[in-house]
């Protein structure tokens, strides 16, 4: 069988045969992977009113531990949303009534970032959408190549220094 990735490196052979093509069938295939996931959890998410980084917030507060609340900064760090972001998605979360910001009591400049009752309810229902999409996205996997594949990718991350840091990061 074979896949759009398969005829590009095939076109590059035919007409540039010296050059070496086969890494794009690694990075060809992450690429369309992505667009697809990419797709498929905006629908998702848009099922409940939310964009990514709404949601990849309201996930990050609710997998901290109880009362579900982090400073900012603390947020910034545990998310996949960028500091220039960052306060301007609070703003429309807070607006929707699903976060509060109150301040910290150690320092009266700061404040934490908790999820309202109303932003707790839509952020269980949304990860259990959440999850099954990634489940469905995956079917064609059994469990045993999913988690030969996620070691892979682990492994590919970590070589390219991403052992934890901020997405988007540079070194």
């Amino acid at each position: 069988m074979t896949d759009h990735v398969d005829r590009v490196i095939a076109q590059w052979a035919e007409q540039a045969p010296d050059a070496d093509a086969s890494p794009m069938g690694v990075i060809g295939r992450i690429k369309r992977l992505s667009h697809i996931i990419d797709a498929e959890l905006r629908s998702t998410y848009a099922a409940h009113d939310l964009d990514a980084s709404a949601f990849d917030l309201l996930a990050t507060l609710r997998r901290s531990p109880a009362p579900h609340q982090l400073t900012p900064a603390e947020l910034m760090r545990a998310s996949m949303v960028t500091s220039g972001a960052i306060t301007q998605r609070l703003d429309r979360l807070e607006a929707r009534g699903l976060i509060a910001r109150t301040r910290r009591e150690a320092d009266g400049r700061s404040f934490h970032v908790s999820l309202t009752p109303a932003g707790l309810d839509l952020v269980d229902r949304a990860l259990v959408d959440n999850f099954a999409t990634q489940d469905r996205l995956l079917n064609g996997l059994d469990p045993e190549r999913r988690e030969r594949l996620a070691g892979d990718l682990r492994t590919l991350l970590e070589t390219l220094g991403d052992t934890g840091r901020a997405v988007g990061v540079r070194r």
